[in-house]
């Protein structure tokens, strides 16, 4: 299994649009094969913060899906990113 996770940060004017231009990808991945979760999301304190999780069953379905990642008009909203992968060996469920 493959975790992405991290934020991004966008001025806090800039976050609504954002998100609403990612609707689209949210619904590509979660149909997408090996897609276990996919989310981005507003912080609930941070104004200008985008919150990122993603779960996938592999490595090659998170690159089947990924493509080119963000638009021209998304990157440009970027100030900043902290988003990495990690790849779990074991999943202990907590309920």
């Amino acid at each position: 299994m493959v975790i992405v996770a991290g934020h991004i940060l966008v001025a806090p004017g800039d976050r609504e649009p954002y998100l609403a231009d990612c609707a689209h990808i949210v619904e590509q991945a979660r149909r997408a094969p090996g897609c276990l979760d996919f989310t981005i999301t507003a912080d609930l304190v941070d104004t200008g913060r985008i919150d990122i999780f993603e779960r996938w069953e592999s490595q090659a379905a998170l690159e089947a899906f990924r493509g080119s990642g963000p638009s021209e008009e998304q990157n440009a909203a970027i100030r900043s990113a902290s988003v990495a992968e990690y790849e779990v060996v074991r999943e202990r469920p907590l309920s």
